[in-house]
């Protein structure tokens, strides 16, 4: 009765397994094979057998994450794309909107579309915004453009038409013809992945699900074959970009909704973290190796990004697309960050990452450029001969030889120069952090703060101090944590449907009698019986008259039309610092969240047999704090020896298999009776 878990991140494939018999925890960690993800995952499980005898006929439940779909987007290797829309709408995608983020660039230019212009066509048909059809499907229009996607070589239509989300009729219709008439190609209609309205970002969605579908079905189907070889014969779940799993199956439906699979694990631990400590309002940061995640749970519940876009940045407007997704801040600073000057010689970290190959210079593996990692260990928090769990050895003079190659043009001792480079990841981070909690009107002083990753721990303290957090926690098996995560998830569907009507008496009645077919909806998606153990959240998009874009707000069975019309009044208030209470309110959009309820991941209290503050002391380490206090002698602690219900006074490392935590001077370091480390300022510091 093992569940089990990978997620494939950027420079490592991490894996943990759960015995729901015994407790027993099963981890282990490879090199991500970015050619063929599908062998990490292997190695990883073959790494598990050796190290902690997992067997691999005892597993029941298998979930797996990964950057699949967005490499695939993001790397331009998708497959060749066809779009079929309605007469007079093939430029929308090129046309996309006007609003710039650039807004005073004069070249700025759009993004090229992952469709060319050449293979969007057009076919006669029309339906008004209720769904109403004002012209037929002209389905002699579709004879040219079948033969011109044989002629293309065309692995995947999408179809897009307008107003389609209040009647799917034409493009039902139409991919009907089009899968009979093209059998190796994959058919998929908008209607399927999206029944929200705005032409520009349902095109983006569909055109983006069918760019990758092929591509995940192959490596899904690769990986279960896999899987089946090595005896692992169990139901294989996918991490969803919402916080829950979905199955194989379902996520090749519609793989967009991976778009943010690994990440979402590391949210989904977090939200399970907060619910063992009693903490509503969490904030999560995972450091892996290439860059740096950031959401919040709000309410114990992950908070979804209503707007999401692909590779949008500040000078980008990227590609919107309308799939439900963790609100993650990602940067581009994790232990592989490369530090490098720019030409006025500014010292600069990321996003360009030294990768699983060659890695940090530290690694020995030929990487010769300065990184975060190198910097870490540089100033005395890493090990180099512990370092993950002494599965790996640290060159500390090919890290300081990297770190001299910035640390000369900037008249800098080494040691100066590792702290630079950790103060500008940190700055960077800062700001992610500030964006999910203060951009969005949360006070980052009211949550607590569960830091993962290879590199997070390290980092840790000194974030939670700056941000005045209640308390910083660092989970168990940290390095490990996103996969953890997957272990905590429940599967998980988003139903979003576009409603316009006015807030009234009568809107809430006809509300409840559409979020009751949305549940009819949900039943049949997982496949079950009326008396499922479904859990549904209720949530209405709203906006004042007049206004072009809403907010999402908690509904509630039983509200009547002043209860949820003060709800939205406050959302609107914490999102814009504005309430209109005698404004007419607009309702544009129906949110059913639906969760299996199902078993997750534990967190056992820990037995003190064995744990002590003498036995866990492994020595003592000089770590560098900078040109003030210097080098300072710090005890290190092995972690998984401390007893529960211990409490420490900072400085301190505290060392384990997947990561390294550093305390800093006037922090108090507790061990919660599960294990979970929790760190909050000293009374005397806080005071």
């Amino acid at each position: 009765m093992i569940r089990l878990a990978t997620d494939v991140g950027g420079t490592f494939t991490d894996l943990v397994g759960y015995d729901e018999r015994s407790g027993e925890l099963f981890t282990a960690k490879s090199l991500t094979t970015v050619p063929d993800q599908s062998i990490g995952v292997l190695d990883a499980i073959t790494s598990a057998e050796t190290k902690d005898g997992l067997r691999t006929r005892d597993v029941t439940f298998f979930a797996h994450g990964g950057t699949t779909v967005i490499n695939a987007i993001t790397e331009r290797k998708g497959v060749r794309t066809a779009l079929v829309t309605t007469a007079g709408f093939r430029d929308v995608l090129e046309i996309g909107r006007g609003n710039r983020p650039d807004l005073y660039n004069l070249r700025f230019r759009s993004p090229a579309p992952f469709v060319p212009r050449s293979l969007r066509f057009e076919v006669r048909e029309r339906l008004d915004a209720s769904g109403k059809i004002i012209t037929p499907l002209h389905v002699e229009d579709l004879k040219p453009i079948i033969a011109q996607c044989k002629a293309e070589k065309i692995e995947a239509v999408a179809i897009l038409f307008l107003h389609s989300y209040t009647n799917p009729e034409h493009e039902i219709l139409c991919a009907d013809i089009l899968a009979d008439a093209l059998p190796d190609a994959t058919v998929c209609a908008s209607y399927e992945v999206s029944r929200q309205w705005r032409e520009y970002e349902r095109s983006n969605t569909v055109v983006l699900n069918a760019y990758v579908q092929p591509i995940i079905r192959r490596y899904f189907a690769r990986l279960e074959d896999a899987l089946m070889r090595r005896d692992l014969t169990c139901p294989y779940y996918a991490m969803q970009s919402n916080g829950g799993i979905a199955t194989f199956e379902q996520a090749v439906g519609s793989p967009l909704t991976l778009v943010e699979s690994g990440p979402a694990g590391g949210v989904a631990g977090a939200a399970r973290i907060g619910t063992a400590l009693g903490e509503s309002e969490v904030l999560s940061l995972d450091v892996g190796g290439t860059t740096a995640k950031c959401s919040l749970i709000h309410g114990g519940r992950p908070t979804l990004n209503v707007e999401y876009k692909l590779e949008h940045t500040r000078i980008e407007p990227g590609h919107p697309i309308q799939v439900p997704v963790v609100d993650i801040v990602e940067i581009g600073s994790g232990g592989g960050s490369i530090a490098w000057l720019d030409e006025r010689g500014v010292l600069r970290v990321g996003p360009e990452s030294a990768g699983s190959m060659p890695g940090p210079a530290c690694y020995g593996r030929g990487g010769t450029r300065p990184t975060l990692s190198d910097a870490i260990l540089t100033i005395g928090v890493f090990d180099p001969t512990n370092f993950a769990g002494g599965s790996m050895h640290l060159d500390k003079q090919k890290a300081a030889e990297a770190i001299a190659t910035i640390a000369a043009p900037l008249g800098l001792s080494i040691e100066d120069a590792a702290i630079a480079i950790i103060d500008i990841a940190h700055a960077s981070m800062i700001n992610a952090l500030k964006l999910v909690t203060v951009q969005r009107g949360h006070d980052p002083r009211e949550v607590a703060f569960v830091i993962s990753g290879g590199a997070g721990p390290a980092l840790a303290t000194r974030l939670g101090r700056d941000l005045s957090v209640k308390s910083t926690v660092v989970p168990l098996h940290p390095g490990l944590f996103s996969a953890w995560g997957m272990l905590a998830a429940e599967p998980r569907a988003d139903f979003r449907h576009t409603w316009f009507s006015a807030l009234t008496a009568e809107a809430i009645k006809a509300l409840l009698s559409r979020f009751d077919k949305l549940e009819e909806e949900a039943i049949a998606y997982f496949a079950k019986g009326q008396d499922a153990d479904i859990r549904f959240t209720y949530q209405v998009e709203a906006r004042y008259r007049g206004q072009e874009h809403g907010v999402f707000a908690q509904f509630h069975r039983g509200d009547d039309r002043e209860v949820f019309a003060e709800r939205f009044h406050a959302v609107h208030e914490r999102a814009y610092s504005f309430r209109l209470p005698h404004a007419a309110i607009e309702i544009t959009t129906l949110h059913l969240e639906a969760v299996l309820n199902g078993p997750v991941i534990a967190l056992p209290a820990l037995s003190k047999n064995g744990r002590s503050l003498e036995a866990a002391l492994t020595g003592r380490r000089n770590v560098y704090f900078g040109a003030v206090l210097g080098w300072v002698s710090c005890p290190v602690y092995e972690r998984s020896l401390l007893a529960p219900g211990q409490s420490i006074e900072g400085p301190m490392i505290i060392e384990e298999a997947t990561a390294t935590t550093l305390v800093q001077e006037k922090q108090q370091l507790s061990v919660a009776d599960n294990g979970v480390l929790i760190i909050r300022e000293s009374v005397s510091e806080a005071g």
